[in-house]
């Protein structure tokens, strides 16, 4: 399980514009990190345009946003332009990260069990360590939590 003080688990995943990303190179910056079950669904819409109007006070503390779901790049492209959203989104597709950091989950809903995303956000820091990991966030007032925490 991946927890605070934790090496962050590497990747490259695709973005919403078709572009791989690999944790390790933004080396240097905090990372967050938010793993999220479904695009264009409420919460996550919600979530997602928390974090759209939350990013600009991210810039004196030279911190990135990623979102990640299993939704495929186009789907990320759509949900990314729809919502105006100011920060990339990485296709997991095979759910590997989101295995890899321990968010793919057998839940229930409605008393349907299926697998899927459990909400969490991760912290990393500039060395690549998890200063901060939450599960089961809620959609909405989380970013507001994390804004205060880096200092934003």
């Amino acid at each position: 399980m991946i927890d605070t003080g934790s090496v962050a688990p590497d990747f490259t995943l695709s973005t919403d514009v078709g572009q791989p990303i690999t944790l390790s190179a933004l080396r240097g910056r905090k990372v967050v990190l938010y793993f999220y079950p479904k695009d264009n669904t409420p919460g996550c819409t919600i979530q997602a345009c928390d974090f759209r109007n939350a990013l600009p006070r991210f810039d004196g503390v030279d911190a990135v946003v990623l979102g990640v779901s299993p939704d495929s790049v186009k789907s990320h492209a759509r949900f990314r332009k729809l919502f105006d959203l100011n920060f990339p989104l990485l296709a997991d597709t095979d759910h590997a990260v989101a295995e890899a950091y321990g968010v793919w989950k057998n839940q229930k809903m409605f008393g349907v069990a299926y697998t899927g995303v459990e909400r969490s956000t991760f912290l990393i820091d500039e060395a690549g360590v998890v200063q901060g990991a939450w599960r089961k966030v809620s959609a909405k007032g989380h970013m507001e939590m994390l804004a205060e925490l880096l200092g934003a």
